[in-house]
C-alpha cells in the first residue's frame, strides 16, 4: 500500500499540481457545526439522497421545494406519524417523485432519528460525535437502524451535510484495489474494516480528514 504522500502526488500530477489539488479539497464540518444542524435537516438530507439513488439527481433537485412542502419541512414529529391517508395523498402528489417505498422511508427515518435523539439529546449530536476512525460503525448504524440508507446512499447523505466521511465511489474503490486494500468493491464486514484501517493509516500519515483523503483517492484514478 502506497503512503498518502505517494497517492497525493499521483492525484496532483493529474490535477495540475499540489496547489491545484489542495484547492479542490474542502475539510468536513466540525462536530459543533454538525451538532447545531436541526434534526429536520438530517431527515431532509436522508430523503434527498434516498430519492436520488438510482434516479436522475437533477430531477429530484428541481422538485425539492415540492418535497419540502409535501413533508411539512421534514418536521420529525409530523413525519414520524404519517397516516394511511397521508400516504395515499403523497403517492398521488405530482410535486414529488411518487415512489411508495421511498415515501415510506421518510416516516421510518423520522422514527430512527427520534430514537437517536432520545439516546444522545439530538440525532445531530449522535452523528456529529461519532469518531472518524470508526466511520464504518456509523454506516452500519444507518444501514441497520435507518431505512434505505445502506451502500453509498448513507455515505452521500453524511457527506452532503459535512460529516467527515469517505465515499466508496468507483474511483475510490479502484484506488483501494490498486493499493491492495481490497480485491473487489467492499461489502463484507472484513472488507469494510480493511478500508477503514487503510483510511486510518493515511489519516495518521497526513493529518487529513477522511473527506480529504477520499477525494484524493478519487482524483488519483
Amino acid at each position: 500500500m502506497r503512503t498518502f504522500d505517494e497517492i497525493f502526488a499521483i492525484a496532483a500530477s493529474r490535477k495540475g499540481g499540489e496547489n491545484a489539488l489542495n484547492a479542490m479539497l474542502a475539510p468536513p464540518k466540525s462536530a459543533a457545526e454538525l451538532a447545531a444542524l436541526p434534526d429536520d435537516r438530517w431527515l431532509a438530507a436522508m430523503t434527498k439522497c434516498i430519492f436520488q439513488a438510482g434516479f436522475n439527481w437533477k430531477v429530484v433537485e428541481s422538485m425539492w421545494p415540492g418535497f419540502e412542502a409535501a413533508f411539512d419541512g421534514f418536521d420529525i414529529g409530523r413525519c414520524s406519524m404519517l397516516t394511511d391517508e397521508d400516504f395515499e395523498r403523497l403517492v398521488s402528489d405530482t410535486s414529488i417523485v411518487r415512489h411508495g417505498a421511498k415515501i415510506r422511508s421518510v416516516q421510518e427515518n423520522a422514527i430512527f432519528l427520534q430514537t437517536l435523539a432520545a439516546e444522545a439529546g439530538s440525532a445531530a449530536k449522535a452523528i456529529a460525535d461519532w469518531p472518524s476512525d470508526d466511520f464504518i460503525g456509523l454506516l452500519d448504524v444507518l444501514k441497520k437502524r435507518g431505512s434505505r440508507l445502506g451502500g453509498t446512499t448513507g455515505q452521500y447523505c453524511l457527506r452532503s451535510l459535512g460529516k467527515d466521511s469517505f465515499i466508496l465511489s468507483q474511483s475510490v474503490v479502484d484506488r483501494l484495489i490498486a493499493e491492495g486494500v481490497v480485491d473487489r468493491p467492499p461489502t463484507s464486514r472484513k472488507a469494510l474494516a480493511d478500508v477503514q484501517s487503510a483510511f486510518n493509516v493515511w489519516s495518521g500519515q497526513s493529518g487529513r480528514s477522511l473527506t480529504e483523503i477520499s477525494r484524493v483517492l478519487a482524483m488519483s484514478v
